[in-house]
């Protein structure tokens, strides 16, 4: 178990672990594959259970002891249950884009609890799709299951490079607005009703060139105060509630 909180043994496997009830219902809504099931008896939620075993009738259920169960899981606060799941393979390819969408364009961002947040907001706003791009880890961090309360698993979401990305909007014809201090404007001033992206990328270095070169807009959250930024997902969800405020919610 141990091993999964590597992102390149969870890549070769294809599989992660998911700890939470919440997480643990998100990936069953979303019909994630359940391998194996480790459960506390005396602290799982014996609905849940029972509700996995009816919906996985062939995957192995583990009860373990306390202190067995301590050990391998990552979290105090897992519910009684440890979930090994195989993972999606998720591409631009995959998504279903309806008219006019609302894109989401992630770049870069290291840390795990920022994506998750930001995947929470998308789920919020119901954002048409998510692209990840250029990730420095992948999406089935356990931190970002947890952050993301499982949304990761329900939120359109793709993964691919920055080159790929530009072509697939270019070719569904998708405005783009970049996030950026320098030669920007205002967010709350552009129109987002139209087909579009929004492109949000790291705190400490923004998003890179080929996305400022690349957007049709570049655009700011004003900062009146001494710092020049904000925390990226709350950027994200300042800037997705205006697109989803024009749009009628």
């Amino acid at each position: 178990m141990q091993s999964l909180e590597k992102s390149k043994v969870r890549k070769y496997l294809g599989l992660t672990a998911i700890e939470g009830e919440k997480e643990i219902e998100m990936a069953m809504v979303a019909g994630i594959e359940f391998q194996t099931i480790f459960f506390l008896k005396e602290l799982a939620n014996n609905d849940l259970l029972i509700k996995i075993e009816r919906k996985y009738p062939g995957a192995e259920f583990i009860s373990l002891s306390k202190d067995l169960f301590t050990k391998i899981s990552y979290r105090e606060s897992t519910g009684g249950f440890l979930v090994v799941a195989k993972t999606l393979v998720k591409t631009l390819e995959t998504l279903k884009l309806p008219k006019n969408p609302l894109i989401l364009i992630i770049e870069a961002v290291e840390k795990p609890g920022n994506l998750g947040a930001i995947l929470r907001t998308a789920d919020a706003a119901n954002v048409d799709a998510v692209v990840c791009c250029n990730l420095p880890s992948d999406v089935y961090n356990p931190n970002v299951i947890r952050s993301s309360l499982g949304t990761v698993f329900t939120v359109p979401l793709a993964i691919a490079n920055n080159a790929e990305t530009m072509a697939w909007l270019k070719q569904h014809k998708i405005v783009t607005y970049c996030t950026n201090l320098h030669k920007a404007k205002d967010y709350h001033l552009q129109n987002y009703t139209q087909g579009c992206a929004i492109v949000m990328g790291t705190e400490a270095s923004g998003v890179s060139s080929e996305w400022i070169n690349f957007a049709n807009q570049n655009i700011k959250i004003p900062m009146l105060g001494k710092i020049d930024s904000i925390n990226v997902s709350v950027a994200t969800a300042i800037v997705v509630y205006e697109a989803k405020r024009q749009r009628g919610f």
